[in-house]
């Protein structure tokens, strides 16, 4: 009597032809997540950029730092420009430009503002000993 083997098919073979589906699947799926992440308006990043630019202005940034307030006003008129031309990552990438070239606008201005009071005070400081001395004598 001759002993004939079976050939059966594992299940491992249709496992990894399943691996492989669910892998592509998955990575299909991330790239248009990260798709969608890409091609939303930077709306947040624009609040925050208007904001401090508002902030150097108040702080005085035309007057005080004018050169840093002109190129953060320039970079968010080209972020602007970017957002309606749907490149919302230039947009965003601009915006971000903006918002640090405010930021550094306000606080030269505000140290150019202390540092001109504190002259101010010398100054009036001075002018109380002058009198002072001038009473005295």
């Amino acid at each position: 009597m001759e002993l004939k083997t079976m050939k059966t098919r594992t299940g491992t073979s249709s496992f990894n032809h399943l691996h492989g589906l669910k892998l592509a699947a998955l990575a299909i799926g991330t790239s248009f997540v990260l798709a969608g992440c890409a091609g939303n308006p930077p709306t947040e990043q624009f609040a925050v950029t208007q904001s401090a630019v508002n902030g150097a202005v108040s702080a005085g940034g035309t007057e005080f730092a004018a050169v840093e307030m002109k190129s953060a006003q320039d970079k968010l008129k080209q972020a602007e420009i970017a957002l309606h031309d749907k490149k919302y990552d230039e947009a965003k990438t601009l915006a971000e430009q903006a918002e640090w070239d405010a930021r550094v606008a306000e606080r030269k201005a505000q140290a150019l503002k202390a540092e001109q009071a504190v002259k101010d005070s010398r100054q009036g400081v001075q002018e109380l000993r002058q009198e002072s001395q001038r009473t005295v004598q």
